[in-house]
């Protein structure tokens, strides 16, 4: 067992851990670390605790120290920076002739290094802009390329749900979301209607999934030829979560489908969930990151 806390650097992002080196922290303090980029300022969002060795990659780094209220001005300092240097790399994008969209400006906490988030549709040379951007801040610019998902994310919105975005609410991760899990829940492939505001599939795809491939054990697929209890049929149409199955029997083709329970029938032949090469060509962008 070790030792950790768990860190996050942004309002819904990953949480890292690091070694406390001894030092207590409770939820919501903040603290200054070492990391990859540069040192940081994090929220603590798990207090001290011992997980198992396995679940956490080695070496730790460890804490520097818990925030002060003078680290926490500076942090404050920073947004506001921001906000001007988002103003300057606009103007300097725009200057260059540059096809892209700035999205976002982070400066880290020890003002090493800025970090400048974009979209754009193809490759970009932003070489002569970091040039530029070097000579106005004095301090190394890092560019950042980033997809639809994680600009979505970044800017917030309302989902055609009337929420907020999960993404920008509580999801720190983005799991990967595909055409299969709609089809397998009974959904209409209609772009517009399992794609999200980044016109990739929605996010929320992903949450009851795991209970619809359960209950696809247990529950005969369209197509399937079947025992009923009022004799032998083809399955036309199912409900997944109320298990009713529309069975069009074979003594009696020209009559309405008969509607019976998924527990009251034998299962001859099971059907298949399909996907055909036309389909899947037409929506796979859809699943891209």
């Amino acid at each position: 067992m070790i030792e950790v806390i768990g860190v996050r650097f942004k309002s819904v992002g990953k949480v890292y851990y690091f070694d406390p080196k001894g030092i207590n922290f409770e939820l919501d303090d903040f603290a200054i670390v070492e990391t990859a980029r540069g040192v940081e300022c994090g929220e603590v969002v798990m207090e001290n605790r011992s997980i198992e060795d396995d679940k956490v990659v080695s070496p730790l780094k460890p804490v520097i120290r818990k925030a002060t209220q003078n680290d926490l001005d500076i942090v404050e300092k920073n947004r506001k920076k921001e906000v001007q240097a988002m103003d300057i790399c606009e103007e300097k994008i725009a200057k260059h002739k540059l096809e892209m969209k700035l999205i976002d400006v982070e400066y880290t906490f020890d003002n090493s290094k800025i970090l400048f988030y974009f979209t754009a549709e193809s490759r970009v040379d932003f070489r002569e802009l970091v040039k530029d951007l070097a000579s106005v801040f004095r301090t190394r610019i890092e560019l950042r390329q980033i997809g639809v998902r994680d600009e979505a994310k970044m800017l917030g919105g309302i989902g055609i749900c009337g929420r907020a975005f999960c993404c920008a609410t509580f999801l720190g991760e983005f799991q990967p979301v595909s055409i299969k899990m709609a089809k397998e829940q009974s959904l209409s492939l209609n772009p517009t209607k399992i794609s999200g505001t980044c016109g990739r599939l929605m996010c929320c795809l992903k949450y009851e999934q795991e209970s619809y491939e359960e209950l696809l054990k247990i529950t005969p697929k369209v197509g399937a030829y079947v025992d009923t209890p009022e004799g032998r049929g083809n399955v036309e149409e199912v409900n997944l979560l109320t298990g009713k199955l529309s069975v069009r029997l074979v003594k009696a083709k020209e009559s309405a489908p008969i509607t019976v329970s998924r527990k009251d029938v034998k299962v001859i032949r099971d059907g298949r969930i399909k996907l055909d090469k036309e389909e899947i060509k037409a929506l796979k962008e859809l699943e891209d990151k």
